[in-house]
């Protein structure tokens, strides 16, 4: 027998939502069924921002450093900044150097924060609009700071947009709705579909992993 030989099922926020009211044994009939299905979603992307990372929101991005300035404005879409390298030069002459992040009180505590010399430290303020601050400041306008970002899953848009997820969350994305939409339309259903979500969040979440081998060597001189 013969298989389609495609591999790009997908579902519309249409059918998400169609496939979640239909969980709850809910016909869609209204424009606010659909508005409250769009509101649930939109505060579930932000609880899965809690969760931890999700790994198809992880971006590289950079951001040129000007000399003498310590404090630089993120994307607002940045929920955090993973790791960081200071890049020089350019072309067979280019590295990238580490940076180590520091914490609130250590950046609070650097005395002079206008030393200038290439960075070597930075801080992330989480705010609602992020902010970088790297240490010491830049002594000229030849850095670049080379960072991979969590950024936000972005928003529901129109209907028949797709869902910015990878295909793995995609049961997680619809149980996780049916169960949002069973609490405030069949609240009896709720302990169901509150299972039938963290089983399948779980099993995205365990796949949504870096794969990558970990060698641990025990230190013996201590």
């Amino acid at each position: 027998m013969a298989t389609s030989g495609t591999t790009t099922f997908n579902l519309d926020f249409d059918d998400i939502i169609t496939e979640a009211y239909e969980r709850c044994g809910i016909e869609v009939r209204s424009g606010y069924d659909i508005r409250t299905a769009q509101r649930s979603l939109g505060l579930m992307f932000l609880d899965w921002a809690n969760r931890g990372l999700n790994l198809w929101t992880i971006e590289q991005r950079s951001l040129s450093l000007v000399q003498g300035t310590p404090s630089y404005a993120l994307p607002a879409d940045t929920v955090n900044v993973l790791s960081a390298v200071i890049r020089t030069g350019s072309g067979s002459s280019q590295q990238d150097l580490v940076v180590d992040r520091i914490s609130q009180n250590e950046y609070l505590h650097t005395p002079d924060k206008q030393t200038q010399s290439r960075p070597s430290q930075y801080y992330v303020q989480r705010t609602a609009t992020p902010q970088l601050f790297v240490y010491p400041a830049p002594d000229n306008n030849t850095y670049t700071f080379r960072y991979y970002a969590v950024r936000r899953i972005q928003d529901f848009g129109a209907y028949t947009n797709t869902a910015d997820v990878v295909f793995r969350f995609l049961p997680a994305l619809v149980a996780g709705l049916a169960y949002y939409l069973s609490m405030k339309k069949v609240p009896d259903r709720m302990p169901m579909m509150k299972a039938i979500y963290d089983e399948e969040f779980a099993r995205a979440a365990m796949e949504d992993r870096d794969t990558a081998s970990v060698y641990l060597t025990p230190d013996f001189s201590i």
